[in-house]
């Protein structure tokens, strides 16, 4: 019988006391879901936001107290910088308000050919086109199951904001299903199956993983 894979704390410690190996392991466990992360938000960009987002994690470790899970701690990089990649295309950077702009107003030409099935393009195309930061609380809290406390830490407000913004982005993305779908009958069985067709959006990306941990 095979021994159970370290916790993501005994591998952080263990890099923090200078193993470049426990490093590997932590980037190649969670490289995915940074890069679902991009995915449904830039397309094809997020190449280089991926390769950011971990070398910002490096460069940034030291300062890192463990007062959240690494896990929330790598997303609050990778959210901070797609905000950036944001702001930087943005003609009114100081007006840019991810509570209200959607990533498709930010980015329509980012591919959506993530799953096959009509419900998950209509989940897709409906997720980019809520707020940004709502977008983010769905997709933290149903495909990569994070708690209530941790998204708040990742987006730096109070778990209680968090609550409330959740059921917001619900009544949003079934508001969009239902303007968007082709079809009342999709509209409704995509909200009905939101778990499931979630799920299926989160199946893995597989990309050429570039950045190293120091």
């Amino acid at each position: 019988m095979s021994e159970p894979s370290p916790s993501d704390e005994v591998l952080l410690a263990a890099w923090l006391a200078g193993d470049r190996k426990a490093g590997f392991a932590l980037f190649e466990r969670h490289y995915d879901a940074v890069a679902r992360f991009f995915q449904s938000k830039v397309g094809d960009q997020g190449g280089d936001l991926i390769q950011r987002t971990f070398l910002a994690c490096v460069e940034s470790l030291p300062s890192f107290q463990g007062r959240a899970s690494f896990r929330s701690y790598l997303f609050a990089i990778a959210y901070r910088q797609l905000c950036r990649f944001f702001r930087d295309r943005a003609r009114e950077q100081q007006r840019l308000d991810f509570t209200s702009v959607s990533a498709e107003d930010l980015q329509p030409s980012a591919t959506a050919a993530i799953g096959q099935r009509e419900e998950v393009r209509l989940l897709l195309a409906a997720l980019r086109r809520i707020p940004v930061e709502l977008q983010v609380l769905v997709e933290l809290h149903y495909w990569e199951g994070l708690t209530t406390g941790e998204i708040a830490q990742v987006l730096e407000i109070p778990p209680g904001t968090v609550r409330t913004r959740l059921m917001r982005a619900r009544e949003q993305l079934d508001a969009v299903m239902q303007r968007i779908a082709e079809s009342p009958s999709l509209a409704h069985s995509t909200q009905t199956g939101f778990e499931r067709w979630a799920a299926e959006l989160r199946a893995p990306l597989r990309a050429r993983r570039d950045p190293e941990p120091g």
